[in-house]
């Protein structure tokens, strides 16, 4: 276990801290993860992809080509793409989990995107220790 993944589940235990005799992610807990992180989060917070969002990967692991993805990334997110994240989005599913209400920076466009899989831009701040600890416990505590 890395160093980093180590200090990321210290801090998501001692933030369920005794709330739950289960952390897993389920309803309940993604409940309280969305309260924990609206009242914690300074809004706007620029985010990025972690990775290729699933409707990227046809085109960078699979056949799709690179003119298409070009095209589709005018009215699709990339996973490339710098938004500004003005809230948590009330939907949310058991699946994705939260997804951020974000804009993309270049044509002030729309999203919700799914929370896990974004990160902030500035790596000092608050906002990418929340982030990145939320997408941990989201893959990880299944």
């Amino acid at each position: 276990m890395t160093r980093r993944f180590s200090d990321n589940k210290r801090r998501i235990e001692q933030l369920f801290n005794n709330r739950f005799d289960d952390i897993s992610r389920r309803l309940e807990t993604l409940i309280f993860y969305k309260s924990y992180l609206e009242a914690n989060l300074k809004f706007p917070v620029r985010i990025t992809g972690i990775e290729d969002f699933d409707w990227e990967e046809f085109y960078i692991l699979g056949p799709g080509g690179k003119r298409e993805y070009e095209i589709l990334k005018k009215t699709q997110p990339s996973y490339t793409d710098i938004f500004n994240m003005i809230k948590i989005d009330p939907y949310y599913d058991e699946d994705y989990g939260l997804f951020a209400k974000a804009i993309r920076l270049s044509d002030k466009k729309c999203f919700p995107l799914p929370l896990a899989d974004m990160k902030a831009i500035d790596e000092k701040s608050s906002e990418y220790k929340l982030l990145e600890d939320y997408s941990v416990w989201f893959i990880n505590y299944q």
